[in-house]
């Protein structure tokens, strides 16, 4: 765990994407939209384009874009896609969602 990077993070998360295109953007404004409202202050989003280290999708296997992947809690987990269905988002992440109200 990168505790230098936030000392709080429960939750660990990398995007990959592949440049900067609307699918891409629109899968990262979701997740931090998602982890605003789920994950406040707990969490770390690390975001890494293909374009520019396409060496780092071996790692986590890497076959689509946007892909999300969960690296802590473990185990880890992914999800592909722009990250617009906020419930498939949350199951896939095994995120409890708040209650709110």
């Amino acid at each position: 765990m990168n505790a230098a990077a936030n000392p709080k993070a429960e939750w660990q998360l990398r995007l990959y994407v592949a440049g900067q295109t609307s699918k891409s953007a629109l899968a990262l404004e979701n997740l931090k939209r998602l982890c605003e409202t789920h994950l406040a202050g707990r969490y770390q989003i690390e975001v890494v384009d293909l374009l520019v280290n396409p060496r780092l999708a071996a790692g986590d296997q890497i076959l689509a874009v946007p892909t999300l992947v969960r690296k802590f809690p473990e185990p880890m987990r992914k999800i592909i896609g722009d990250l617009s269905n906020e419930e498939r988002v949350l199951v896939g992440l095994d995120v409890q969602p708040l209650r709110l109200g």
